[in-house]
């Protein structure tokens, strides 16, 4: 028997997939770098240990595989029951063992894989509700998955940084972003420019706007609120002596 492989054909879609994929397996190889003693080491979220994290990544695709159980049967399962009962998962899942919360991990990873994997065709089209109240398309949640996965490898804090995260995910979450930050009006006045491209974000109808600049990994963890390493802010092209904070973003 051959191995089974995603029945959507889209060559969109299953990029997407791919990107999806790939960014569990780093975040995979970040978590096993790490000793069982590390996991109680913290992470670049405030409060949060590196248990707090993998059981947010593990409960995370638990909750992605109820949006494709819904969209494959139709019947409505959310993501979770409610806010409280998402923080009371996380902070469960920080007091497993070790070995429980690497299996975690790996099995809700897989789990979702498969359940990625044998949606029909279709069914990707189907209309799903977020964790926040958004109504997106199947599709949608493995884009949702993708961002999870490669930003918290970053937060972590064992080594990874925005550069490793692929230019389509960066510039995609980039947009996601300030795109958030338009429908809040936070974006007032404030420009990025991405080094060496010709990518621009923020409100580009402004008159004197303050004005980020970075590679695109840098003003990506500059807007994602990680810091602002290898980032300048300048207005009317004079520098300024400190870069402001990013807009909140989620």
């Amino acid at each position: 028997m051959g191995a089974r492989t995603d029945q959507t054909t889209d060559p969109a879609l299953l990029q997407s997939l791919l990107q999806a994929r790939r960014g569990t397996a780093f975040f995979a190889r970040k978590l096993n770098e790490l000793t069982d003693t590390e996991l109680d080491g913290a992470t670049l979220l405030h409060g949060w240990t590196r248990r707090h994290l993998v059981a947010h990544i593990g409960y995370n695709a638990r909750a992605i595989a109820r949006l494709i159980e819904w969209a494959a049967t139709g019947i409505e399962t959310p993501m979770y029951a409610s806010p409280e009962a998402r923080d009371h998962e996380i902070n469960f899942g920080a007091t497993l063992s070790p070995i429980a919360l690497r299996n975690l991990f790996d099995h809700s990873a897989v789990h979702l894989n498969v359940e990625w994997r044998d949606l029909p065709e279709q069914a990707w089209h189907e209309r799903v509700k977020t964790a926040q109240g958004r109504t997106v398309p199947a599709s949608e949640t493995v884009w949702m998955r993708t961002r999870e996965v490669w930003t918290h490898a970053v937060d972590l804090n064992n080594g990874a940084t925005f550069s490793d995260i692929p230019a389509p995910v960066l510039e995609r979450l980039l947009q996601d972003i300030t795109s958030a930050w338009k429908t809040r009006g936070t974006d007032t006045g404030l420009l990025i420019t991405v080094t060496g491209t010709d990518l621009t974000y923020g409100d580009t109808a402004a008159e004197n706007p303050t004005v980020i600049t970075g590679t695109l990994p840098a003003v990506v963890g500059w807007a994602t609120g990680r810091g602002t390493h290898a980032v300048t802010a300048t207005q009317n092209g004079v520098p300024l002596e400190n870069v402001p904070a990013a807009p909140q973003w989620i």
